[in-house]
C-alpha cells in the first residue's frame, strides 16, 4: 500500500476508475485515524495532549492498493475534488425508472379496492 499526498492519490484513483471501465471495480473506503499507534495515543492521552485525527481514504482495485491521509484544514477541498471525480465516473448507473404523479395516484386509488375481503 503507498501513502501518497491527496493530489497525486486523486490522479491515480482518476486513472484507476479509468482502467475499470469496462471490467472491474474500485473499493474507496474511509476511516477516521490518528497515524499513531495505540500505544502512543495512550502516553498522549495521559499527558493530556490533544490527539489530532485525519481521515484515512483508501482505494483499490483488487491488485493495486493507495491511500491518502486528509487533515481537517485540506478535507473541504479534497471532498470537493473527490465528488466531482465520482460524478465523473458513474456512468455505469442505471437511472431510475419513476412513475408519473397522476399514474402512481391512480395505482394507489385501484390498489385499495382490488384487496379481497377476509371472510
Amino acid at each position: 500500500m503507498v501513502l501518497l499526498q491527496s493530489d497525486p492519490f486523486l490522479n491515480e484513483l482518476t486513472s484507476m476508475f479509468e482502467r475499470s471501465t469496462e471490467t472491474g471495480s474500485v473499493w474507496v473506503t474511509l476511516k477516521r485515524s490518528s497515524l499513531k499507534s495505540k500505544a502512543q495515543r495512550n502516553k498522549m492521552k495521559t499527558a493530556e495532549q490533544p490527539i489530532e485525527y485525519r481521515c484515512l481514504v483508501r482505494a483499490t482495485n483488487g491488485k493495486k492498493t493507495i491511500s491518502t491521509s486528509v487533515g481537517a484544514k485540506d478535507h473541504q477541498r479534497f471532498q470537493a475534488s473527490y465528488a466531482t471525480i465520482l460524478k465523473a465516473h458513474m456512468t455505469a448507473l442505471k437511472k431510475r425508472e419513476r412513475k408519473d404523479r397522476k399514474k402512481a395516484a391512480e395505482d394507489k386509488k385501484e390498489g385499495g379496492s382490488k384487496k379481497p375481503k377476509r371472510a
